[in-house]
């Protein structure tokens, strides 16, 4: 397995698990140091103990069994107030002459292998403790005196009492300093659990806020993060999150209401603009119906005045429909046959653009959506006035109608020069224009795919954007029932 996916399973990104974990830790750290302080401590308490009781005893059961002493008639070896497992051994000349242990009566020879008979050798008659370790009888302190023949008398006492004392510690440690880390590790977890319920408090809150809509309109902010001590770090994030949390509202309610009065400054400068548009429009086509002779240049310039006036009347209907649509005012809510909508949107273009090559397709049944019906027929008029106004002639531009995956679909495809690149991200913006990369014959406002997408949204639905050189799809997609 490599190592680098199992360090990424095994990463804590929890703030609180990092903590408890990190608690633990250092309290297991410091259960080792103290479990092996104490260990170390009794260890070489121990064994100071029992060089202390080898100086005692002496050299009295090793002298015993030297050869000399029995030639000169003092007897046997003499084990008298040796404890039990009390080595003794005469090393003469570099060589063990004798080597025993005291048994529960008597002394019992200890077999030597050459390794022990070497180590036994480099014991220096010196009186300092040395632990040695010999293949029939394990760990011994020994400690090495000489002796009146010049000889090495070597008495040693078996370590197994004090390993025994030691390893019982550790185990009585190892099972304390467990259930106290057990122990640590569950108030821990619940204690930092505790200390960082405030800054839970933040985190919650900060997701109920990037979960608003903030892109536009009036803006509910959350309750604020509940006050705690201003002098702890988790209280001084608290704090910085409210004094931002009141920043982000004000500045959100100044961009509502400013909002508020462009729409209402567009809504009413279309609806008074109407009147003056209409009367312009009017008295110019009153005048071009004069009888009278009428010089060519003012002819002329009546009739841009009329074309203007009824350019700039579309503008102002325009401006006032997205206007109603910002201000949220309800749409009508009535079944409407998409299939004729489509129908006499396509005749329309078809007669309106005759240079190009027009393709429908609808399904067998008629498909009926509920919606406001003067709503949708504007968008499709207006994605297709985009698609005949924003190509060539020659351009094949196909329009298909279906119901799939529960929505219905409606798709305006084109094989045209395509939306440029740079404008596909703003293209439903407001007087937003390609004017590179696509031919145009004649001008717009601006406005039609910002209308498309205004009234679209409106009935719950989307508009998507598709394009490439060569080929560009808008996709509508509605509900069957609007969810407003």
């Amino acid at each position: 397995m490599k190592p680098a996916p199992l360090l990424g399973a095994l990463a804590v990104r929890s703030l609180r698990a990092r903590l408890t974990i990190g608690l633990v830790v250092l309290l297991a750290l410091c259960c080792a140091a103290v479990g092996l302080a104490t260990t170390t401590a009794l260890e070489g308490f121990l064994v100071r103990r029992l060089d202390q009781q080898l100086m005692a005893v002496g050299n009295h059961f090793p002298a015993s069994l030297d050869p000399a002493s029995k030639l000169r008639g003092d007897g046997g070896p003499d084990t008298r107030g040796q404890a039990t497992g009390t080595f003794g051994a005469c090393v003469l000349r570099g060589a063990v002459t004798q080597a025993a242990v005291v048994g529960d009566r008597t002394e019992t020879p200890v077999p030597l292998t050459a390794a022990d008979r070497r180590e036994l050798v480099a014991v220096p008659g010196d009186g300092r403790g040395r632990t040695v370790r010999l293949s029939t009888l394990h760990d011994y302190r020994v400690i090495g005196l000489r002796g009146p023949a010049g000889d090495v008398l070597i008495t040693g006492l078996p370590l197994e009492p004090v390993e025994d004392t030691v390893q019982r510690l550790r185990l009585v440690e190892a099972v304390v300093f467990g259930a106290a880390l057990l122990a640590a590790g569950i108030a821990g977890a619940a204690w930092v659990r505790l200390s960082l319920r405030p800054l839970r408090r933040v985190a919650v809150t900060a997701s109920r806020v990037a979960q608003l809509p903030l892109s536009g309109g009036e803006v509910a902010m959350p309750p604020r993060v509940p006050h705690t001590d201003p002098r702890t770090e988790v209280g001084q994030v608290g704090d910085a999150f409210n004094r931002m949390l009141r920043h982000v509202e004000d500045s959100l309610a100044r961009r509502h209401a400013s909002e508020e009065r462009l729409r209402r400054f567009a809504a009413d400068a279309s609806h008074e603009l109407r009147t003056p548009v209409a009367s312009i429009r009017g008295h110019a086509e009153l005048a071009l119906r004069h009888p009278g002779p009428v010089p060519d240049k003012v002819r002329h310039s009546l009739d841009r005045v009329r074309c203007e006036s009824l350019r700039m009347g579309e503008l102002v209907d325009d401006l006032l429909l997205l206007a109603r649509l910002d201000a949220g005012r309800p749409l009508a809510d009535e079944p409407v046959d998409l299939t004729r909508l489509v129908l006499d949107a396509v005749s329309d273009a078809r007669a309106a653009g005759r240079e190009h090559r027009w393709v429908l397709q609808l399904p067998e049944e008629p498909v009926i959506v509920h919606g406001d019906e003067r709503g949708l027929q504007q968008v499709l008029t207006n994605l297709l006035a985009n698609a005949r106004t924003h190509t060539p002639p020659g351009t094949t531009v196909s329009v298909a109608l279906g119901e799939p995956d529960g929505e219905v679909q409606i798709l305006v495809e084109d094989d045209g020069p395509g939306v440029p690149k740079e404008l596909q991200s703003e293209i439903f913006e407001r007087f937003v224009r390609s004017d590179n990369g696509r031919s145009r014959s004649a001008g717009g406002t601006g406005l039609g795919l910002a209308i498309t997408h205004a009234v679209t949204s409106a009935h719950g639905g989307r508009v998507e954007l598709r394009s490439r050189p060569g080929r560009t799809l808008f996709r509508v997609a509605l509900p069957q029932r609007p969810g407003r």
